[in-house]
């Protein structure tokens, strides 16, 4: 069973290893809306038991878009993006 959940778990990271720079950061980006309609949603007016349901349902996609938007991105990309940031936080 472990080397079955291993062997889709490196599947999946080379599928998703697969995709742009760009994919990974649309992909990245989603789940800042996730994590703000997972706490949001804390001030509607419904029963306890449905707003764990509905913490749990985007919280779990806003984790799954994170994680899979870095692995999208990789090394590779972490590395560009601290450029970008290091370039755009240096006074001219």
């Amino acid at each position: 069973m472990k080397d079955l959940l291993c062997s889709v778990g490196r599947k999946l990271k080379e599928w998703l290893g697969r995709f742009s720079f760009r994919t990974g950061i649309i992909v990245l980006a989603t789940c800042i809306p996730f994590y703000i309609i997972s706490f949001a949603q804390m001030a509607l007016p419904i029963s306890t038991s449905a707003k764990g349901v509905l913490w749990v349902i985007f919280f779990g996609l806003a984790k799954t878009a994170q994680y899979g938007g870095l692995t999208i991105l990789g090394a590779e990309g972490i590395r560009r993006l601290k450029e970008l940031w290091q370039r755009k936080s240096t006074p001219i």
